[in-house]
């Protein structure tokens, strides 16, 4: 069996290892590593909760251990597709390089100060972790140079490729020296990334440890089949799951922000204990409630595919998929946010019967069939909305439909038999000054009609002023005095 030291990292790093309590390398760790401190380029794909971040950053801190960085130029970048994925990669800096206090690193994220992050920059970064957007906002800013890079690291790609980033990592990749490591790893591998992988790998070794897009070994996830797709059932299936079973700590994953916010405070309003988290909030509200979670004060995290991705929060025992994901690559990533360093895990997928097209994308992409089941709900109770909690078609308004104005005219409008009051419904007549006559067509410069030369020739039409129409200036209709000058 290899352990840490076979794979020739210094003492400085098994002291970090084994203060964290690790002893043995996951198997992408143990392939990985070696390739890296030799300098060679490396495609690295394996299931979520592997070790991944560990196979790089392990031999980047070897590396990088001797040297030293100038300022605004970087040795080192990684990029990541979130916020949450920068902040958890830099923390594994922290642990991992604590014996190394010479080497720096900085973190570049967005919804943080610049200023903060263009001083770390200015006093010389070893390990530069950032998301795409705003390496390139402080790169056109003039605020960091990228041609002194000599390890490059893409994590996360499959993600980066979801999220619409490819275009900006082209950009970045452009603006480095030719001559340098690129490290380059992903969970699944679709044509679409291996084509990117060709483009900016030079004779990569390639570190497969399981098929792509597999589930993990430590995961029991099977499927609820409901018999409607009203959300009311959804969130009593929900309900129901999270009090039938042994529940510690749990994702929640919502397709829509605006789900999240509704599940979240149907939650709440049960007595669970239960936290949001999705893209449109803040940096420092999202930074608070993964602590809150990681540390326990939450149990339930109700969030959107943001947290789907790399996030590594230890012994989490459930995964609940609220809706089935629309990209059947996300379902994978999802449920392994659980089953995670060889402890089990357990995932619930909530389907309706208008999901069945994503929940075959998913069998079709694993390559085997999930396990279903059914519970025992309670009726609809009357009055509950159908569909995304909104009200039926005819009481709504919206296309096809008439303002709600329209239907309180109508419900107070009285019947034929009823005598009017006209004076009562009828308004007061409004009285408005007469209209001006239309403007006249504009003529060409330098031409007059026949009636406005015999106008001005008469000295009528006094109010009126070449140019001005009706709008003439009213400084321009005072009296003026001319004084005659003697000569």
């Amino acid at each position: 069996m290899t352990t840490f030291p076979d794979l020739g990292l210094s003492d400085e790093l098994l002291k970090a290892i084994g203060d964290v309590g690790y002893t043995t390398p996951t198997p992408i760790q143990a392939q990985a590593i070696p390739y890296v401190l030799q300098m060679r380029d490396v495609l690295g794909c394996a299931q979520t909760g592997t070790g991944k971040t560990a196979s790089f950053t392990l031999p980047m801190i070897e590396i990088l251990s001797t040297g030293r960085a100038r300022a605004r130029m970087p040795r080192s970048l990684i990029l990541e597709p979130t916020r949450e994925l920068a902040t958890q990669v830099a923390e594994n800096f922290r642990i991992y390089g604590k014996y190394h206090p010479s080497l720096s690193m900085a973190l570049l994220i967005g919804g943080e100060n610049m200023g903060p992050q263009i001083k770390a920059l200015e006093r010389g970064v070893d390990v530069l972790i950032a998301t795409p957007g705003r390496l390139i906002d402080l790169f056109e800013r003039g605020q960091i140079m990228l041609n002194d890079i000599k390890i490059f690291v893409i994590d996360e790609a499959d993600r980066m490729l979801d999220m619409g980033f490819i275009p900006d990592i082209e950009k970045i990749v452009g603006l480095l020296p030719s001559m340098r490591q690129t490290l380059f790893f992903s969970a699944t591998m679709p044509p679409e990334i291996r084509k990117l992988a060709d483009r900016f790998l030079s004779n990569p070794k390639t570190v497969t440890v399981s098929p792509p897009a597999s589930t993990g070994v430590n995961i029991t996830h099977s499927i609820v089949n409901l018999p409607t797709a009203n959300d009311w059932h959804k969130r009593e299936a929900l309900r129901t799951l999270l009090r039938n079973h042994a529940v510690q700590n749990a994702f929640i994953f919502c397709n829509r922000k605006r789900d999240v916010a509704i599940v979240h405070k149907s939650l709440q309003k049960h007595g669970f204990n239960a936290g949001a988290l999705h893209g449109d909030l803040d940096q420092s509200t999202r930074t608070e409630t993964l602590d809150s979670f990681r540390s326990g004060n939450i149990s339930l995290l109700v969030c959107s595919d943001v947290a789907a991705r790399g996030l590594d929060i230890a012994a989490v025992s459930h995964v609940f998929n609220f809706d089935v994901p629309f990209n059947a690559e996300d379902y994978v990533h999802r449920i392994g946010r659980t089953g995670r360093a060889g402890k089990e895990g357990t995932a619930f997928t909530l389907v309706t019967p208008d999901e069945g097209k994503l929940v075959a994308a998913i069998e079709t992409l694993i390559k085997k069939d999930i396990e279903r089941s059914t519970l025992d709900l309670p009726p609809v109770q009357e009055g509950r909305s159908f569909g995304r909690d909104r009200k039926p078609a005819s009481s709504r308004g919206g296309r096809g439909s008439k303002p709600a104005s329209r239907h309180r005219a109508e419900e107070r409008a009285p019947n034929a038999t009823e005598t009017i009051n006209v004076s009562a419904v009828i308004p007061e007549p409004i009285y408005e000054s007469p209209r001006m006559p239309p403007h006249p067509a504009p003529q060409p410069y330098g031409h007059t009609t026949a009636s406005a030369a015999a106008l001005a020739h008469s000295g009528g039409g006094s109010d009126h002023g070449h140019g001005f129409g009706e709008h003439m200036p009213a400084f321009l209709r005072r009296p003026r005095t001319v004084e005659k000058r003697s000569s």
